[in-house]
């Protein structure tokens, strides 16, 4: 996310698990004191203003705050820093209250002490937020906040003076949002990574290393101990938490295992409690009577795609976009590659959004028919993929999504005649190029900020407001996508999200989605699966609840 937005862009199939607010009760099991987790890769950054995947914001989930939470089981907004808020008549301006016992610490690891520097107040969120939005910042998830009252005119330097960006601290305890338009969603933006409070004097202080540890202010349930870049990373307690007595763990440790079937070696050998189960190990999981009672699968807020650079031939053809939409085998691809009860995607927004058509019979997208594809394909000027151009489909580097790429060029071939170069890049390098220099076809992830279409179709996709990493604008989408902002008409918003969905996935095939993700993950019997939400999902939603029976 640079100028154009970002985007959550998600790391392998793998699920991973935030942490750790509540105790299990007076009657439970010993609780441990730590907990081995895999990363899957280097987070590209733990600073809230620049995070925009799956990695650095989970890390940054446990060590920082957002004024609001999401309700693990209703996904209704709760308070996390707020107490309470209040909304205007015109829904125009929120009003947050803040609790008074959150405190910003500092955390040595050399000499493993904690010391408190000051209360996080209003004024903390205020920062925070006009940081994210400068555009000295370069914050590619900024656009999240253009509903803010000229977030947009100042991120982009039409104005310069950030007094005139609608968030203002009324008193140490009380944040006042003035918004661009009504928008019923704005209590789950208000907790999201990119929203909360910033502290102003070690950023200052150390630039663009205060997020390293020993320089680092945080606020959350835990610290950053260790950052062993591309090798391991170490949270610890944080005993100044206001809610610390209830935070069953002293330690996270996190390694950074790329490949699915390493880290899946290292849990069968006890080297991690909780860990993704490759695609090609499910059979064997499901069979085994020990890693059986191990095993967990549930769907989440999750889709997997396909993006284009539309400006770029042969995709700059809608026709040729339709061709290769329609000769993917969707369902093929989750019974032989990927076995974890995916389900095939018609919608980019996941079943569970609010406004997705994804369950809707009367939606028809585009499933599976190579008859149609050689068609479209034919229509666009290359019958039975003659003269097609060399075409590239990139994806970042990961066992399980290049099961998937030469999965989907096979078929191209098999179905459309034509060859597709597969190439593959780190994570880090890979976001990068996908911001910078994209291929005609690359591989994407999205999971939710928020339960709402918002976040998905005019976030994404719109040409101005979102991040629309596949250069590509419909004035029609367009519309439909900011009427449905602005409307709180709920029939209303679904209807016109339905039509966006229609004319971003069908009409244009401006993206392929390939499958809604589920979790699918291992945990050892020490870890209370009742107790506990496995979570992948960028909901805002900070932390599960562990109980471990171990050490």
């Amino acid at each position: 996310m640079l100028r154009d937005k970002r985007l959550f862009l998600l790391v392998a199939v793998l699920a991973t698990v935030a942490m750790v607010v509540s105790a299990c009760g007076p009657k439970g099991p010993k609780l441990a004191q730590e907990i081995n987790l895999n990363l899957g890769t280097e987070p590209p950054t733990l600073d809230p203003a620049l995070a925009t995947d799956t990695t650095s914001v989970e890390v940054d989930e446990s060590l920082f705050l957002g004024l609001t939470d999401f309700d693990d089981k209703t996904m209704e907004v709760i308070p996390e820093l707020a107490t309470e808020w209040t909304v205007s008549d015109d829904g125009l301006v929120w009003t947050f209250k803040m609790r008074k016992d959150a405190v910003w610490v500092h955390y040595d690891p050399a000499t493993k002490k904690f010391t408190k520097k000051r209360p996080v107040t209003a004024h903390d969120v205020e920062y925070g937020v006009k940081r994210t939005l400068n555009p000295e910042t370069a914050s590619d998830y900024a656009y999240v906040l253009y509903i803010i009252k000229n977030g947009e005119a100042y991120n982009s330097g039409e104005i310069t003076d950030p007094a005139e960006v609608g968030v203002k601290a009324l008193d140490d305890w009380t944040v006042q949002f003035t918004l661009e338009q009504p928008a019923a969603y704005f209590g789950g933006i208000a907790g999201m990574w990119v929203a909360r409070p910033q502290p102003k004097e070690a950023i200052e202080e150390f630039g663009d290393k205060w997020t390293e540890p020993g320089n680092i202010w945080t606020n959350g349930a835990f610290a950053l101990d260790t950052w062993e870049h591309e090798s391991r990373l170490v949270l610890v307690k944080n005993p100044h938490w206001y809610n610390a007595k209830n935070v069953s763990l002293q330690r996270i440790n996190y390694v950074m295992v790329v490949e699915a079937s390493t880290a899946f070696a290292m849990y069968e050998n006890g080297e991690l409690d909780v860990c993704g189960v490759p695609s090609t190990e499910i059979d064997r999981v499901k069979a085994d009577p020990v890693l059986s009672k191990e095993f967990y699968q549930a769907p989440y807020l999750c889709t997997y795609y396909l993006g284009f650079d539309t400006t770029e031939p042969p995709v700059d053809n809608k026709l040729v976009r339709q061709a290769l939409s329609y000769a993917v085998d969707r369902q093929k691809l989750i019974d032989t590659v990927l076995k974890g009860g995916q389900k095939p995607a018609k919608t980019f927004a996941c079943p569970g959004i609010f406004g997705s058509p994804a369950e809707d019979p009367n939606f028809v997208g585009i499933s599976y028919d190579p008859e149609k594809a050689k068609q479209l394909l034919a229509d666009a000027g290359y019958p039975n993929g003659e003269g097609f151009p060399e075409m590239t489909y990139l994806f970042n580097t990961s066992e399980g999504h290049r099961m998937i790429a030469e999965f989907i060029q096979q078929g191209w071939k098999e179905v459309l005649g034509i060859n597709v170069v597969l190439a593959n890049q780190e994570w880090k390098v890979y976001l990068e190029t996908i911001e910078s220099d994209p291929p005609q076809v690359w591989r994407m992830g999205w999971c939710a900020d928020y339960p709402d279409e918002n976040n998905w179709v005019l976030e994404n996709f719109h040409s101005k407001k979102g991040s629309n990493r596949i250069k590509w604008s419909n004035p029609e989408f367009d519309k439909a996508c900011e009427e449905a902002a602005a409307t709180s008409d709920p029939a209303k918003r679904k209807e016109l999200y339905a039509k966006a969905e229609k004319i971003l996935c069908v009409d244009e095939a401006a993206i392929i989605p390939i499958y809604y993700y589920t979790r699918v993950v291992c945990n050892k019997p020490y870890v209370d699966r009742k107790s506990t939400r496995l979570n992948s999902s960028h909901m805002s939603i900070s932390y599960a609840v562990f109980c471990l029976k171990k050490k």
